[in-house]
């Protein structure tokens, strides 16, 4: 099963990852590959679940904080932050700017 152009140009636009080149579109059919083997599970007359651990009592412990006030420590793991938030590292496709955000916007 091949990946159309439509359904790369969705996942581009979902990941911000560009899966142009053939090594990106080859990583995305083995992935696939590997999800379709899904579907060869009979599941007829299965409940769906909510959880795994459905058929067990689950109990809630209390939340007792021990230690806190660490934001100054936590920060320091942070290879880029800005003001007291960690900064996840971008896709291979650029975001848009500010003043063009409302352009993008529209067309999705």
């Amino acid at each position: 099963q091949k990946v159309s152009v439509e359904v790369l140009d969705h996942l581009e636009h979902l990941a911000l990852v560009d899966f142009r080149d053939s090594e990106g579109v080859e990583r995305l059919q083995k992935a696939i590959e590997f999800a379709d083997q899904l579907h060869e599970v009979n599941t007829d007359g299965v409940e769906p679940m909510d959880s795994v651990l459905e058929d067990r009592c689950l109990y809630l412990r209390e939340d007792d904080v021990t230690e806190g006030n660490c934001t100054k420590e936590l920060l320091e793991n942070a290879r880029e932050k800005v003001e007291e938030y960690f900064v996840a590292p971008p896709g291979n496709i650029p975001l848009p700017k500010m003043d063009e955000q409302e352009t993008f916007l529209k067309g999705s």
